[in-house]
């Protein structure tokens, strides 16, 4: 089944690559979107296989990389975090690729953007089973690959080709930091094996490092190289330029890529590498701390954007920072709960505002919108659905995975557990207002787009909904049906509490009997009271760790009231005065923008990243580029190398040229000359005179 499930997409892609001419493009949607279908089926079975069975296995597809000591195999890593991960990232995939039939309806490379979408899918699904850090590289480069192509898919578009190019270059930058924590880690542990390192993450908890002449804690050095790869490709505060740029691509790219399955990755790595990081507490600090951080920026900033597809990019930047603070204060379970939640209700408003922009004849601007709830109610009721989630409004999924990563927060007890909280509750308010600031301004109000444009707006095809509904029903769903699975109480009726003290659960199992050995495919067995169970230690099993004195979501059940509810709280209130501000009193944000100018021109410019980036960094890079292009390479490599013995010899050719003239005379002056010249060599060679 896990074959299935991973290399479906591959076999789509391969089949449309090899064959896009034969099968033409409706051909190659079929099999596309007919092999992503089959994956999330299997994705899904095989989720209720590792979960109702109660074990994780490995298999092993063959021999990799084998180099002296250094060995490392193809395998898949089954297990309750990738299967969770599969099942996001398949479901999400295949609704992407059904609703891509109808929104790239009018393209003409629709062949070549669905193998692109497959492939995609393929590498992401070797990121999230990977059973070594070497495999988990190759998925995650193949993903940032990926996502070059598919944001400059509209190539004849300059600022796509921009964003993909700057999407290119910034990952790079964290996946430097990832390929060195890769090697630091064989460094320290000896092997890039997962079972390895978390094994032995305990035993060299306290060994030092030498890195840039200076000493260092190990795993922590470890962790935070690993970090700043997840700070890249999940956009972190600092390596967070290229998110908003990336919504040059089709608006099926942005659901996919940069909604639901790549900006994902660095929460999934540093979730899969939970028993390393439990014993580096400085780095889960720094992880916290950006990831509060950016929760908070993101938001101020998606308050004043008035692209529909900017607005949702930087509320998934600010969602991202929810996962990460979770991860800094080691509640990694409340983390992927988030993450499995917002993947369904960030789909469904990408893809809402794809809806959006096709029935706006590819407007993204709000302020050329409103008034068309009218004409596109199905797309309008599932936008609210989609919001109602992001606010955390129950019953809706939102409610629950953001308000148990707020009450871990709080629950840790740490300086920077309640610097999270509180940038957390800043942003819940903040995200329920440009949520209804974004519903109000596109589809409330008077029209402003032209005649021509309201003429001709109409509900998407069935094709482009059907994949909503599917998203929906996870964004209402999924919140309250997993609740229990993944952050509920581990100790919530006495047999339970028996089986988890027998086999050690409450550190969430990552033991040394053999769970761990690799042959082939393993399996760990547990006991019939532990599986019937519907909670988070049993549901995890093995696939996450963390100390048992760290549990800050087992301690968030015990919040007080207030720590509960004030993210509700926070966010009916935001929802009020969005509709205050644009629906009843709509001179308010003028006002407001006149009144905080300053703040306003702070935020609306994105504070400034870009501009201090392109001052720091771009345009040095272009001044040294061009020091050593025109002054090194072209006035002194090529000057005086291939350049000018190339001159020297056209020279010499044209002064030997004259002497070709086709005058007989000149030919028989040439000779005499050549003949006194060998005899005069010839008699001064011996030494002879005349």
């Amino acid at each position: 089944m896990e074959i299935l499930a991973v290399f479906a997409p591959l076999f789509g892609f391969l089949i449309v690559s090899l064959f896009s001419k034969q099968i033409e493009d409706m051909g190659a949607q079929v099999v596309t979107c007919g092999a992503m279908i089959v994956a999330a089926l299997a994705s899904v079975a095989l989720f209720f296989d590792v979960i109702l069975g109660g074990h994780s296995y490995t298999t092993v597809l063959s021999d990799w990389v084998m180099s002296g000591d250094f060995s490392v195999q193809w395998a898949l890593r089954i297990d309750t975090l990738s299967v969770v991960m599969m099942c996001v990232v398949n479901i999400v995939s295949a609704c992407v690729h059904v609703y891509s039939v109808g929104y790239m309806s009018h393209d003409d490379h629709k062949a070549r953007f669905m193998s692109y979408l497959s492939l995609f899918t393929f590498a992401m699904l070797m990121l999230v089973t990977a059973d070594n850090l070497l495999q988990l590289f190759f998925g995650w480069e193949g993903v940032g690959l990926c996502s070059y192509l598919l944001i400059g898919f509209w190539n004849h578009k300059h600022s796509a080709n921009a964003a993909a190019v700057k999407a290119f270059v910034v990952n790079r930058i964290g996946d430097f930091g990832l390929a060195l924590g890769t090697m630091a880690a064989f460094v320290v542990f000896g092997s890039v094996e997962f079972d390895v390192l978390f094994e032995q993450a305990e035993a060299v908890s306290g060994d030092t490092i030498e890195f840039f002449g200076f000493e260092i804690h190990a795993l922590t050095l470890v962790c935070l190289l690993l970090f700043m790869g997840a700070m890249g490709k999940s956009a972190q505060l600092g390596l967070h330029t290229w998110l908003p740029d990336a919504m040059e691509g089709p608006t099926p790219v942005s659901a996919l890529i940069h909604a639901a399955t790549m900006v994902t990755a660095g929460v999934f790595l540093v979730a899969r590498m939970s028993p390393v990081f439990e014993y580096a507490p400085d780095a889960l600090m720094v992880v916290a701390v950006v990831g509060a951080t950016t929760a908070f920026v993101a938001a101020t900033i998606g308050m004043t954007q008035f692209d529909i597809k900017r607005v949702i990019a930087y509320s998934t930047m600010s969602q991202l920072g929810y996962m990460f603070f979770a991860l800094g204060v080691s509640a990694y379970s409340a983390a992927i709960f988030h993450l499995m939640t917002h993947a369904f209700f960030k789909a469904l408003l990408f893809l809402g505002a794809g809806s959006v922009i096709h029935a706006m004849s590819d407007e993204q601007d709000m302020r050329k919108m409103g008034g068309i709830y009218k004409k596109i109610p199905i797309t309008y009721a599932l936008m609210w659905i989609g919001s109602l989630a992001l606010a955390g409004i129950p019953p809706f999924a939102g409610y629950f995975s953001k308000d148990i990563v707020l009450e871990s927060a709080w629950a840790d007890h740490t300086w920077f557990g309640a610097y999270a909280y509180w940038m957390g509750i800043a942003a819940a308010f903040m995200t329920a207002f440009y949520s209804w600031r974004l519903i109000i301004m596109t589809f409330h109000g008077k029209p402003r787009a032209t005649k021509k444009v309201m003429d001709h707006i109409h509900e998407s095809p069935g094709v482009m909904l059907a994949p909503l509904f599917v998203l929906a029903t996870g964004a209402v769903l999924a919140g309250f049906i997993f609740y229990g699975g993944f952050v509920g109480s581990a100790h919530h009726d006495e047999g339970h509490a028996e089986a988890t003290e027998e086999h050690h659960v409450d550190t969430y199992v990552v033991t040394k009997e053999g769970v761990h050995k690799k042959e082939g495919v393993h399996k760990k067995e547990e006991p019939e009271e532990h599986h019937a169970s519907w909670d988070k230690t049993s549901f995890w099993g093995d696939s996450i760790f963390v100390k048992h004195e760290n549990d800050t979501v087992e301690a968030a059940h015990g919040a007080p009231f207030w720590v509960k509810k004030l993210p509700l709280l926070m966010g009916l209130l935001g929802i009020g005065l969005g509709y205050l501000a644009y629906m009843f009193r709509t001179e308010i944000p003028a006002t407001m923008v006149r009144i905080f100018a300053p703040i306003h021109r702070l935020l609306f410019n994105k504070w400034f990243f870009d501009e201090i980036y392109d001052a720091v960094f771009v345009k040095p890079a272009f001044r040294i580029g061009r020091l050593f292009w025109i002054g090194g390479d072209q006035n002194i490599i090529d000057k005086h190398g291939p350049d000018g013995v190339a001159d020297k010899t056209q020279k010499i050719a044209g002064v030997l040229s004259r002497f070709q003239s086709g005058y007989i005379y000149q030919y028989a002056f040439v000779m005499m000359i050549a003949v006194i010249g060998i005899i005069s060599w010839f008699v001064f060679k011996n030494g002879n005179g005349f």
